[in-house]
């Protein structure tokens, strides 16, 4: 009898060890990294997500280097990147990709007396700036987009990111799209060779150093600018309309996204054409293997996209990204089905 009871106690207490165990695996956080762009809404869409689902979101904001670093690496369930990846190294790495938001990269600065908005900005400008032709804020080509403004002789102290980073490729294939100079002496990637200036790690970096440097400018994801009360300029765009950085003007730019035509959903919207359109606009591409070796971790993270494309709508608005439409969306999860598989079965389930 003491057998049996000893036994049932061992039976039971196995049991309860798995289910805990299960449990534990049930909600255990998702694992990301990448992109510093996108990580405002990441923070956001994590919060609400934990309290509904119990199911939390570790993310690296990192830079899309290291996102894509990792997730060929499979140290982390996604990747999350504004440059995205050829088809070839897709390919080659059994990943696929599909866009989360879209938002825009805006010239930050630090002006004693100047505030948010005041000050204008080309691309062209904007290329002699970072390739230190321009060095002062008084200078003759600043002046003249800015002909109201008491600018200041300070000299400019220019910030670039020090890290690989998707919204470098972004902000420098603007200016390739403007200044033959630039395209010709530095080109456009997620690190380059910076002509002039010093390096800061991530969105955050950027942020902090410019609004730590008298005549200081960099250029970060807008929601980074208002979050830390920098000035950012207006900018001059392709249909030559000066446009403040706003949800409606990175919504101009976003609505020429053509996602259905383009294969892997491989889209560039900088210095795109529309009166209302704000110039250096970029998306966020998630990266996830094909054939994965956790296919319970990838279907979770397959959920919580699904989620935020759909419950997410509002704290993205909030925060000044444009949400991916229902149409591309419906896209997205048909290439989920095909495209993403365990054993030969889909690993996402849902809708």
């Amino acid at each position: 009898m003491r057998h049996f009871i000893r036994s049932a106690a061992v039976a039971i207490a196995m049991a309860a060890a798995s289910t805990l165990t299960l449990s534990a695996a049930m909600a255990a956080d998702l694992s990301g990294a990448g992109s510093t762009f996108i990580y405002p809404v990441f923070a956001k869409w994590a919060d609400t997500y934990k309290k509904d689902t119990g199911i939390g979101l570790n993310y690296q904001s990192i830079g899309s280097g290291g996102g894509i670093k990792q997730v060929i690496a499979k140290t982390v369930t996604f990747g999350a990147t504004d440059k995205p990846m050829s088809d070839a190294d897709l390919e080659k790495n059994g990943l696929v990709q599909f866009p989360m938001v879209m938002g825009g990269i805006v010239p930050i600065v630090n002006l004693t007396g100047i505030k948010p908005g005041e000050l204008v900005l080309d691309g062209k400008t904007l290329a002699q700036i970072y390739l230190g032709a321009i060095t002062t804020w008084d200078d003759a080509a600043i002046k003249a987009l800015n002909p109201d403004l008491k600018l200041p002789s300070t000299a400019i102290a220019v910030v670039h990111r020090s890290d690989g980073s998707g919204t470098t490729f972004n902000f420098t294939d603007y200016l390739v799209k403007l200044s033959p100079d630039w395209k010709d002496k530095v080109g456009s990637d997620t690190a380059v060779e910076w002509p002039t200036g010093v390096g800061a790690k991530g969105s955050e970096g950027v942020a902090n150093t410019v609004k730590q440097t008298d005549g200081g400018i960099g250029y970060v994801e807008y929601a980074y600018a208002k979050q830390n009360n920098l000035s950012y300029s207006k900018m001059l765009n392709a249909a030559g309309k000066v446009v403040e950085p706003s949800l409606e003007s990175f919504g101009a730019a976003a609505s020429n996204a053509d996602f259905k035509g383009a294969k892997n959903f491989n889209v560039i919207i900088t210095n795109e054409p529309g009166d209302a359109t704000w110039p250096i606009a970029a998306s966020t591409w998630v990266l996830i293997h094909k054939t994965p070796d956790d296919a319970a971790a990838t279907g979770e993270a397959l959920k919580f996209f699904a989620w935020a494309y759909k419950d997410g709508k509002e704290t993205a608005k909030a925060l000044d990204y444009v949400s991916i439409p229902d149409s591309v969306v419906d896209l997205i999860k048909a290439s989920w089905k095909a495209d993403i598989k365990a054993d030969g079965k889909p690993v996402y389930a849902g809708e």
